[in-house]
């Protein structure tokens, strides 16, 4: 059975109290992220399902502003600063701002010189090598081989089709993919998988040349496990 998105066991007894006894006996610590996309489409279409998907449960703990800059990777850091300094100017706080860029072909010292600057700046960076489909394929397979773009719309298109058991063309810009992976594949098994292909890198700097490798799961391990704060009192 497809696994659906995790509530962690704190949240799970929350959200068996009755409503009255929720909000006397617990004051969620909301956290606000901005996550800022290289691309328009592709990364921004995953991120507001997962948008869509966290307000049915946890509304009150998690709040997502999603932009996508259709910018290069050199460039979506002072992409993600401008938003920030844009909302907060709005009024707007932000716990944590997040940059979502792939390596594609971009030169390599464009795709370090983003995670550098990234880190110098308190942006951090949820970044693949060599494309965010990846991440997609990681909910279905452990995949340890450096591959192209098109590799992985090919291995996507296999994974769904048995899945479907129908024929499967993968869009690249598919609203649906979202909805796809948490019906078809294993979000829990995708993060494990992305560990372990980070780790594979543990203490090497150049990021252009850890193919494969994805450091998404970090940000959705964030996004899955909210935390909540328990409060006595009224």
């Amino acid at each position: 059975m497809a696994r659906k998105i995790k509530i962690t066991d704190a949240n799970k007894s929350w959200f068996r109290q009755p409503e009255t006894e929720r909000k006397r006996d617990f004051r969620p610590l909301r956290r606000f992220y901005l996550i800022v996309c290289e691309g328009t489409k592709t990364e921004p279409n995953y991120f507001e399902g997962l948008k869509r998907n966290l307000l049915l449960g946890v509304i009150d703990l998690v709040d997502l502003t999603v932009e996508g800059t259709g910018h290069n990777t050199l460039t979506v850091i002072d992409d993600a600063l401008r938003a920030k300094a844009r909302l907060e100017k709005q009024g707007r706080t932000i716990d944590e701002v997040w940059a979502v860029f792939d390596r594609d072909s971009f030169p390599e010292e464009h795709f370090n010189n983003a995670i550098f600057k990234g880190k110098a700046n308190g942006v951090q960076c949820a970044w693949t090598n060599e494309a965010f489909e990846l991440w997609y394929l990681l909910h279905f397979q452990f995949f340890q081989n450096g591959m192209s773009r098109d590799a992985y719309a090919e291995l996507l298109e296999r994974e769904l089709s048995n899945k479907l058991k129908r024929p499967y063309k993968y869009q690249k810009n598919s609203p649906d993919m979202f909805t796809l992976l948490q019906k078809y594949g294993d979000v829990e098994q995708a993060i494990i998988w992305a560990k372990s292909l980070a780790d594979s890198f543990a203490g090497q700097t150049d990021y252009a040349n850890h193919n494969p490798c994805t450091k998404v799961h970090e940000l959705i391990e964030k996004l899955l496990s909210p935390a909540t704060s328990p409060q006595t009192g009224s």
